[in-house]
């Protein structure tokens, strides 16, 4: 049975683009959310009323479908981590509702922001399952530090995949090392929590290498997404680990 990659998935997001309408506002203010979501894969378009009503004020879409709304100065308020939504972040509907949109040429300081968030939610629940894609073992050897300690937190089942380029990296039991000669493991870096079976604590990130240590991508607060995420990886890569 044909089963989709990690890379058809983010295709997948990738030709689903959101569109952002700017009502009523300064150019200085739609500039700046362009610039705010440079990255990512919405449209910000401008319109204005004749009533000139509602002032300052965005509007999220999904083809003809409304998503969300609020305030330019909400939309544009900095946030406190990389990653956006999610039951941390403050109630900001535009934000939030950017779950699984792709972004673009994040560069490896990025990419790490964006996987200690999904990693500090799993240490701070203490339990469930924690999946993450190094590429190669040589990367992995140089994080073990960071992920010894988060398998040694609470219950967490801890998952790494990496293809051999060095030797496997000493562990202890809480940490499952999947060795793969695989091109979808070598380019892909992920890190996807099954929130210990409860929804509202699910999410991932999902990206793959298009060009020199440049990642294109997701993340994802959608449980289903999520699951879909660790069933595939569960799935095609197994449980076999080389020591």
């Amino acid at each position: 049975m044909y089963r989709m990659s990690l890379a058809e998935l983010i295709a997948g997001v990738e030709g689903h683009q959101k569109e952002l309408t700017v009502f009523n506002a300064e150019e200085h203010s739609v500039s700046a959310l362009r610039e705010r979501f440079h990255d990512r894969n919405v449209s910000v378009g401008a319109e204005h009323t004749p009533s000139g009503r509602p002032t300052a004020f965005a509007v999220l879409s999904d083809g003809e479908e409304f998503v969300a709304a609020a305030d330019i100065d909400a939309v544009l308020r900095p946030e406190d981590g990389t990653a956006s939504g999610g039951e941390d972040g403050p109630h900001r509907p535009i934000v939030e509702h950017l779950d699984k949109t792709l972004f673009t040429s994040y560069d490896i300081d990025q990419m790490v922001s964006a996987s200690r968030e999904i990693e500090d939610r799993a240490w701070r629940v203490g339990s469930g399952a924690l999946h993450a894609g190094f590429q190669k073992l040589s990367i992995l050897g140089e994080q073990m530090d960071i992920y010894e300690r988060l398998a040694e937190n609470g219950s967490l089942d801890i998952h790494a995949y990496a293809i051999p380029d060095a030797e496997v990296p000493d562990h202890g039991d809480g940490l499952t090392i999947h060795v793969e000669r695989s091109d979808e493991i070598g380019r892909s870096w992920f890190v996807a929590y099954d929130g210990d079976g409860v929804d509202v604590n699910k999410c991932a990130l999902v990206a793959e290498e298009r060009d020199p240590r440049s990642f294109y991508g997701f993340w994802t607060y959608d449980p289903a997404t999520v699951d879909w995420i660790i069933e595939h990886l569960e799935s095609t890569y197994g449980l076999v680990e080389t020591r």
